[in-house]
């Protein structure tokens, strides 16, 4: 009788670890196969036209996989519950653990998505254009990303608050207090998050854009927008890190966004070919309409401009259709060789500066030394 007793206890005993082992296998098991499940429809919605399933499953994967683990866990606790005493193992305690893994598990798979669609926004901008044929910004859809992805933290920890025992009232009365102190003493951080708050709604400038600033030693490539600082990389490659609160007083100059760029050159002739000016600025003006890098719908001027101190002074005023910098300055040189060409095909030449001194030879004469009788 004795030996059945000590049969049915170490059965007993045994029947918890079992029960555990049980327990974790089929949950290994169930995340395996929900793994694969997601890992076949991927594929499957991989060939469909629409991008945004793909997206979905893809930010759902890693919250789908930590739910089976902790809800496996849960389980295993509560088996467990029966055999080990301690209050860590209680009803109540894993309620609250249940609730906030929820509320985590969403939060994931929400911040999860945000950063996947914006990805998938920005690298098919020119896929995605609006009825109006404009493609989206990728740094309006950076702030809003930024945005919704702090709402959703925001709201996940005012959510989480109230199950572990924290009131919200009780917070909110705390910072109404203690909002103003924490004010005074971040003010240039509110001032620059509220600066870069305002880059994103105007957007006067957006990632890869030229800028510069007349007021201030600041000119390069637009990096990265932050919601503290704005990187530039200048042109001899050097980041520059700005504050963005300084582009709330700033005068800002975006050159990435001009129509065209323009050529402005005066060009002197010497006075003795005064009398072919007037052929060779006909010649130059004809030869720029004709010419197809120069945008004939802006400003076109070529006249004689002034009398020079060496030279007889014409100048040219006129904007390429192109805004590349390095195209610009192949269609310069083309148009600038084409004018030397013209004024040399008249017998003309261009002037240099020159100086006469009159007299020279009675200044000679009184300074010379006398020679020997």
């Amino acid at each position: 009788m004795p030996e059945n007793t000590f049969s049915l206890e170490l059965l007993s005993d045994l029947g918890w670890p079992v029960e555990v082992f049980a327990v974790v296998t089929i949950t290994l098991i169930g995340r395996f196969v929900a793994m694969r499940f997601l890992k076949v429809m991927a594929k499957h919605f991989e060939k469909t036209k629409n991008a945004w399933d793909d997206t979905v499953f893809d930010a759902a994967r890693v919250p789908l996989s930590w739910f089976i683990l902790v809800m496996g866990l849960l389980w295993a606790v509560e088996v467990s519950d029966g055999y080990v005493d301690t209050e860590l193992f209680s009803a109540e305690n894993l309620a609250v653990f249940r609730q906030l893994s929820f509320v985590v598990l969403i939060s994931l798979f929400l911040v999860r998505f945000i950063s996947r669609a914006e990805q998938r926004l920005i690298e098919n901008q020119q896929e995605e254009a609006d009825a109006s044929g404009t493609t989206l910004d990728p740094t309006t859809v950076n702030a809003l990303a930024k945005l919704l992805r702090l709402s959703t933290v925001i709201s996940a920890v005012l959510i989480a608050m109230p199950t572990v025992g924290i009131e919200i009232t009780a917070l909110l009365a705390f910072g109404g207090v203690g909002g103003i102190a924490v004010g005074f003493a971040a003010k240039d951080l509110l001032a620059n998050f509220f600066g870069g708050l305002m880059i994103y709604l105007d957007r006067p400038f957006a990632l890869g854009d030229w800028i510069r600033s007349p007021d201030r030693e600041i000119e390069g490539t637009v990096e990265r927008i932050g919601w503290r600082l704005t990187v530039v990389r200048t042109f001899d490659k050097r980041p520059l890190y700005i504050p963005n609160s300084v582009f709330n007083t700033l005068a800002l100059e975006n050159p990435s966004r001009m129509s065209n760029r323009r050529i402005k050159e005066n060009i002197g002739l010497r006075y003795s070919d005064s009398d072919k000016m007037e052929v060779i600025v006909k010649d130059v003006k004809a030869m720029l309409q004709s010419h197809e890098e120069i945008d004939q719908e802006q400003t076109l001027i070529v006249n004689f401009l002034s009398y020079g101190p060496s030279s007889l002074d014409f100048f040219i005023y006129t904007f390429t259709k192109t805004t590349n910098w390095i195209r610009f300055h192949e269609i310069k040189q083309d148009v600038l060789l084409k004018i030397v060409a013209i004024i040399h095909s008249h017998g003309a030449d261009i002037a240099f500066p020159t100086t006469t001194l009159d007299g020279i030879d009675g200044l000679l004469g009184r300074n010379a030394i006398p020679e020997e009788p």
